[in-house]
């Protein structure tokens, strides 16, 4: 059984689609149709940069998910791929659940686009430059990460966040919340067996608690947007179970901007439902290497560029 996998913010790269969208047509009309829906020449800004501004979340979101659907728009022209018929399933770390959704059928192309412009926007504004922080841990598990996170708050004190953000698998768990909180989370961990603990470069703090607005925003954003049941099951972040009925997956949605991604969940409950091929689509292998360390029985691989697409055999 088959899976496709979309990553996440922090897999952008300059000139990321860009052998894709010049070698096939229908990964150039995926690009062609995001950069109508933005009304920006986003394809240009994904080819050639700079990086700075491919980085800034409203740009790297809606740019992660053109990339991922323009390889999945090839796969089916050009090596046969049927969604129905050869995929068991999808899933999408963060942003990416929007790319799976898209790839599903449940939303247009172009409303993931604007869904995920806003949402970058309204991640962006909803805690002040400076607050917010976050930090992986390295070499733990959840419940290790857990402990230091609820320390760390305590310590700080004053109703200060330091949530769970990402249980990314393979010994890796992202905390998030206020810069405060999140520093001494670092200095806790080495005490508490925890190999490494690296403040991350990122804008915000993204899957904690200091998120509320913007998951408000995409609350009253995703009420307007029609969404079909997906085609292909779908595994959502803050439930790593499979999820089907439009409603459900809008409050998925919601529940995400502020909750936890549980990827490595995820990827279990596909392997243990008998997934034995993971395909990551779009741009870098981040999720690749997680699968190969979560289910190490299955085989996992990335597809991004033109001679990806050629080795890729149903």
């Amino acid at each position: 059984m088959r899976a496709l996998i979309f990553p996440g913010q922090g897999s952008q790269a300059v000139g990321m689609a860009r052998d894709l969208a010049a070698a096939f047509p229908q990964a150039k009309a995926v690009l062609d149709a995001v950069d109508a829906a933005l009304g920006q020449n986003l394809s240009r800004l994904m080819f050639e940069g700079p990086a700075e501004a491919l980085t800034l979340t409203t740009n790297a979101q809606p740019a992660l998910m053109a990339a991922s659907l323009a390889v999945l728009r090839v796969l089916e022209a050009e090596r046969g791929l049927d969604l129905t018929r050869d995929v068991a399933c999808v899933a999408g770390h963060s942003l990416g659940e929007y790319a799976a959704l898209a790839a599903a059928g449940s939303l247009t192309i172009a409303d993931a686009a604007k869904l995920l412009r806003l949402r970058g926007a309204a991640m962006q504004e909803a805690v002040a430059p400076g607050v917010g922080a976050m930090a992986a841990l390295i070499g733990t598990d959840l419940e290790a990460a857990r402990d230091v996170a609820e320390a760390a708050a305590q310590e700080a004190g004053g109703g200060v966040v330091c949530d769970v953000a990402n249980d990314n698998g393979g010994g890796q768990v992202v905390l998030s919340g206020d810069r405060e909180a999140v520093e001494r989370a670092i200095g806790l961990a080495a005490g508490r067996g925890i190999k490494r603990a690296v403040l991350l470069n990122v804008s915000a703090p993204f899957h904690c608690r200091l998120m509320a607005p913007a998951a408000e925003a995409m609350a009253r954003a995703l009420a307007a947007v029609p969404l079909n049941a997906p085609r292909v099951t779908l595994y959502a972040n803050v439930t790593a179970a499979p999820v089907s009925d439009p409603e459900a997956i809008r409050k998925a949605l919601v529940a995400q901007v502020t909750g936890t991604v549980r990827w490595r969940e995820s990827i279990a409950a596909m392997a243990e439902a008998g997934v034995d091929k993971f395909y990551e689509l779009g741009a870098g292998k981040v999720l690749t290497g997680l699968v190969k360390r979560i289910a190490p029985q299955a085989a996992a691989s990335a597809i991004g560029t033109p001679a990806d697409v050629a080795a890729f055999a149903l």
